[in-house]
C-alpha cells in the first residue's frame, strides 16, 4: 500500500514525536551524558524538520506557530517557573 503524502507527513511527524519522548524519558530515567544529549538534540531536530514539513505543506503558518508558542509561554508563566 502506497502512503499519500498527507499520510506520509502525519505519520513521520507523529513517530518522530514519539522518538523525542523516549529521548527525554531516558535522559530523565538514567541521566545525562554526551550520548543521551546528543540523541535529544538530533530527536528535536527531527521533530523541527518535521514541523517546517507541516508548514511547508499548508497545514498552519509560522505565524500560526510563533501565536501559539506566545500562548503557551504565557501559559507557563503562570504555571511553572520555566518562563
Amino acid at each position: 500500500m502506497k502512503l499519500t503524502k498527507e499520510q506520509q507527513l502525519l505519520i513521520i511527524t507523529m513517530e518522530e514525536c514519539a522518538e523525542l519522548i523516549q529521548a527525554c524519558s531516558k535522559i530523565l530515567r538514567h541521566g545525562q551524558d554526551s550520548e543521551k544529549m546528543q540523541q535529544l538534540l538530533e530527536e528535536a531536530g527531527d521533530v523541527q524538520t518535521m514541523l517546517d514539513l507541516l508548514i511547508e505543506h499548508n497545514y498552519m503558518t509560522m505565524w500560526d506557530v510563533a501565536e501559539r508558542c506566545d500562548i503557551k509561554r504565557e501559559k507557563l508563566s503562570k504555571w511553572s517557573d520555566l518562563v
